[in-house]
């Protein structure tokens, strides 16, 4: 039999779009949608032992016309910033002016965990998480493992990933241990933001299926275990083209740097405006689990310059701009070593959002998260800053004003309004969280079900409408869909932490229970004084647990009606403290009960065995 296979058919899809989750943009009976070629990205081919599957990047569209994706929002944010970024630079007397476009380099953490004891987990398999699991007597106390030596098993797989990887278009630069036991990272080139995107999602593939071949479990949670970090998504940003070069590199003299300071400028007013925004882009049940613990920044967006560059900013916000400080060389005091080139500013780990030399580091992006929807929010949030700045750089011109004094009096305007976002200082202290909210105004979204309602505010609807990057439709639809995805995640971890307790947990507590009273029963006829102390405590924490496991079944029969906020708002502050509840007895009899009754792999196996 011989088929014919026709480019159209490349071009343009007809996929089933009634079980994609579309947020209410249509009715499940209405199923047409379409998709098509995104020639911006390359085709690849992945391969599996059976042999080589053609994979074409594509948009997912109804057929009303709505974006399903988050491809086609990606592209349309591009697209704007690219309009506001050429009048941008027309304003600044450049001529020939390529297109700009977003970069993207992406770094991916991540937990490797023997598959052994994956397959005895039952939360790792369904959650992605520990539901349970007492803290070891080691962790990562000792910050022994970020700089060690990767071992052996995992070097083996880490260049099998590099390697396929390579093969599908995407060379990796750097592979490492990270901060907690058994957790790792990979960081690809930057790229086009779309194309990165793309390769995101393949990265997470290859890891995972990679994994499985080498005996492995890939975690990708965010906090696949309490006590020590959990993995982020390090998004590093910037814009350029191919005439200007690097919109976001200051050069060795940034106070005498017009473009950078007027781009750089749209980025601060854009997070000042739209910093709720940028915590809705990374809110996810898992990563609520780790924003602002010590591996990851607070959710009180802000920004961080570095020393130098805030410097710079001070200096606009007074009106007096007279200079920078500029790079210097650190000596070692070795002969044999040469003198480092020192940045003129330092990097700070606190910060969601922080400038890193020619670009910003967006650190709040979760582990398992796709980049396109921080991506989207950051370029739109720029194009609709630029334009702000355009305008009114466009007001100071026709007034009369030379280029150097409209810039200078823009630049000021923007740091008098807007230079609250700025903080260079610690982003854990309770002091800084203070005067963020009191004296600065911005606001601590401290979980999903606070920061999700963002995308129904008017002037965020506004926003997306004025950039052409999201219909009020289409943004409806990812409140919709995104909040869903919470209570689901919720729902499931709650109820799988009730069985696990009940039909793993309780079971070995009650069997080591009478396994003491026996021991006891013996030790009274030997004429002996036995101790009770073990039994009482194993006895105190198995009825709290019995107690908690049914508050907890309470809880999951509790407020189901009602707008999506607030069962988002009942799933945050009801049913997560009852599964901590039952976490916290489950824990302390894992610390008491004997090890050869104890059902589940522990952390210490866990983190430690590969």
């Amino acid at each position: 039999m011989i088929s014919e296979f026709t480019g159209k058919l490349l071009v343009q899809g007809e996929p089933d779009g009634s079980s994609f989750p579309n947020g209410g943009i249509r009715s499940t009976f209405e199923a047409r949608g379409y998709t098509a070629w995104d020639v911006t990205s390359p085709a690849y081919l992945m391969e599996t032992p059976n042999g080589l599957t053609l994979c074409i990047p594509t948009v997912f569209v109804s057929w009303t016309g709505e974006a399903l994706d988050k491809k086609t929002p990606l592209l349309r944010s591009n697209a704007a910033m690219n309009a506001q970024a050429q009048r941008l630079l027309k304003l600044l007397v450049e001529t020939d002016i390529a297109p700009v476009n977003s970069s993207c380099g992406a770094e991916q953490e991540y937990f490797l965990v023997d598959a052994a004891f994956t397959a005895l987990r039952s939360d790792l398999q369904l959650a992605g998480r520990t539901l349970f699991g007492a803290p070891p007597a080691k962790g990562q106390q000792f910050d022994d493992h970020y700089f060690g030596a990767i071992p052996e098993r995992v070097q083996v797989f880490m260049q099998d990933v590099e390697r396929q990887l390579y093969k599908l278009g995407i060379p990796a630069k750097t592979r490492h241990n990270e901060v907690a036991p058994g957790q790792f990272e990979i960081a690809p080139f930057h790229e086009a933001a779309n194309v990165a995107t793309d390769h995101q999602q393949l990265i997470m593939t290859v890891l995972k299926s990679t994994a499985k071949k080498h005996g492995f479990t890939c975690l990708l949670h965010e906090k696949p275990f309490a006590g020590v970090n959990g993995s982020g998504k390090h998004v590093n940003w910037s814009i350029g083209n191919a005439t200007q070069g690097n919109l976001l590199d200051p050069g060795d003299t940034p106070h005498q740097n017009l473009q950078f300071l007027l781009f750089c400028g749209a980025v601060i007013r854009g997070v000042h405006t739209y910093g709720p925004l940028m915590r809705a882009a990374i809110a996810t049940a898992s990563n609520d689990h780790r924003l602002g613990a010590n591996e990851a920044p607070p959710a009180i967006i802000s920004v961080y310059l570095g020393s130098q560059l805030e410097d710079v900013f001070n200096q606009i916000k007074s009106g007096q701009l007279s200079g920078s400080a500029g790079k210097a060389l650190m000596s070692l005091g070795i002969d044999t070593l040469p003198e480092l080139a020192k940045d003129p500013g330092d990097r700070n780990r606190t910060s969601p959002f922080a400038f890193t030399g020619n670009r910003f580091e967006f650190r709040a992006v979760g582990s398992g998260q796709s980049v396109a929807g921080p991506l989207v929010v950051l370029n739109t949030m720029l194009a609709d800053s630029i334009a702000w700045i355009a305008d009114q750089l466009e007001t100071q011109l026709q007034s009369g004003a030379s280029l150097e004094e409209a810039a200078f009096a823009v630049l000021k305007r923007t740091m008098d309004a807007h230079g609250a976002v700025v903080f260079g200082g610690d982003g854990y202290s309770s002091e800084w969280h203070r005067i963020a909210v009191e004296e600065r105004g911005l606001e601590n979204l401290r979980t999903t079900a606070d920061a999700l309602p963002v995308l129904q505010r008017p002037e965020i609807e506004a926003l997306f409408s004025r950039q052409g990057v999201l219909t009020p439709v289409e943004l409806e639809s990812r409140f919709e869909v995104y909040a869903e995805q919470y209570l689901l995640a919720i729902e499931v971890e709650a109820k799988l932490a009730l069985r696990i307790a009940r039909t793993q947990i309780m079971p070995a507590a009650q069997a080591y229970l009478e396994r003491l009273a026996r021991s006891l029963r013996d030790q009274q006829e030997l004429g002996l004084a036995p101790d009770r102390s073990l039994a009482t405590e194993v006895a105190q924490h198995t009825t709290a647990l019995q107690r908690t496991c049914g508050e907890l079944a309470a809880g999951l029969q509790g407020d189901h009606e009602g707008s999506l906020t607030t069962q988002m708002q009942h799933s945050a502050h009801a049913l997560l403290p009852l599964m901590g509840a039952v976490r916290h007895a489950a824990d302390a009899l894992e610390t008491l009960v004997d090890d050869d009754l104890w059902p589940l792999p522990t952390y210490q196996e866990l983190l430690f065995m590969r």
